[in-house]
């Protein structure tokens, strides 16, 4: 609910089985209105201005007006959360991303549902993402806010002489948005390595990282099994798999790809992923946490501390999703807080 109210959604789909799926899913959780039900992008401008939602759910592939172009109409004329229902095909991945580019706060996967257990886990994930999205009715896109001076808390353990040789980012919703305000601003010079861990599904973590490699000075790509970590590249975490960061001896860092633990809940787990950079690299490690549902990263942002590294949390107010770093800042652990237009500035100084 959003200040004690049902949060209102418009649906947008020219599918009339999809608007009455998405409608069914959505209205099974008392907190949640649908408030009505467009055909396609134009009908879905003209809805959102008369009915005013919460959030928008958002076909891609519509007549008159498609998805991305109802995005950028949204976005210039009453901006507000929207999500993608997005196919997990590489082409999909191209679009979904481009939605995101343009505002969209996060996807939802369309699916074939194989059993009960499947449906139940698509309309749980559906509702769970309404929820977060609609906490703050603003998108990251919406505008470009003023930066304000970040908190810095006193540091611990540390000295002049600390020295980092790896930054792990790690994000979920909102976070593709995220990174590509953040790598952008880092100098090619700027002598480390970084891997980026991000809740998305296989198909998806490919295309992100093309995309990254053609707007950044670091060269960036998808991180394959045993890639060695190398100062002045970014490796994304490939979804559908643990990224683990190893170290032999005296050896370079390399990368470790994972099926395993089966049962975790994200694949690639935030936590593993930083949890390993620990104790690849010890005080050497740096954790970021950026805009996300849930607490992961907490523990592995933890296990840096606890080795003498630095720790940084995008904060709230230019969150999508102010869920992973709440909890990394409620724990005590972050080092610094700021605005995501800062992240980048503020990890060179820590450098």
């Amino acid at each position: 609910m959003v200040f004690g109210k049902p949060i209102r959604v418009l649906i947008v789909d020219d599918s009339a089985f999809m608007r009455r799926v998405v409608r069914e899913m959505l209205e099974s959780d008392s907190g949640i209105e649908v408030v009505g039900a467009a055909r396609d992008g134009q009908e879905g401008v003209e809805m959102t201005l008369e009915l005013d939602p919460d959030v928008v759910t958002m076909d891609i592939e519509m007549p008159r007006m498609n998805g991305l172009e109802a995005i950028d109409a949204i976005m210039a004329r009453s901006p507000r959360p929207i999500l993608v229902f997005s196919s997990i095909t590489s082409e999909g991945a191209e679009v979904t991303l481009e939605a995101l580019d343009k505002g969209a706060a996060d996807f939802v996967e369309k699916t074939i549902a194989r059993s009960v257990l499947d449906v139940l886990q698509v309309k749980k994930g559906l509702i769970d993402k309404v929820k977060a999205v609609s906490r703050r009715r603003r998108v990251i896109a919406a505008s470009v806010k003023k930066a304000t001076t970040p908190y810095v808390r006193p540091p611990v353990h540390k000295t002049a002489s600390h020295v980092t040789d790896l930054v792990v980012i790690g994000t979920s919703t909102g976070g593709p948005r995220a990174v590509q305000q953040v790598l952008p601003g880092i100098p090619k010079d700027v002598g480390v390595a970084f891997v980026i861990a991000v809740h998305m599904p296989q198909a998806f973590t490919k295309a992100f990282a093309e995309r990254m490699d053609t707007h950044c000075a670091l060269p960036v790509k998808e991180a394959e099994d045993g890639d060695q970590i190398s100062t002045g590249r970014v490796l994304v975490a490939p979804g559908g798999m643990q990224t683990l960061i190893e170290r032999k001896s005296a050896a370079a860092a390399r990368i470790r790809l994972t099926k395993e633990p089966a049962d975790s809940i994200y694949k690639p787990c935030i936590d593993l992923t930083i949890g390993s950079a620990a104790e690849a690299y010890g005080s050497r490690a740096m954790g970021v946490i950026l805009t996300g549902m849930g607490h992961d990263g907490k523990e592995g942002i933890a296990a840096i501390k606890k080795k003498g590294g630095w720790a940084l949390a995008q904060d709230e107010a230019s969150c999508t999703v102010y869920g992973m770093p709440k909890a990394v800042v409620d724990a005590g652990l972050a080092d610094v807080i700021c605005p995501l237009e800062k992240i980048s500035e503020e990890i060179v100084k820590l450098l």
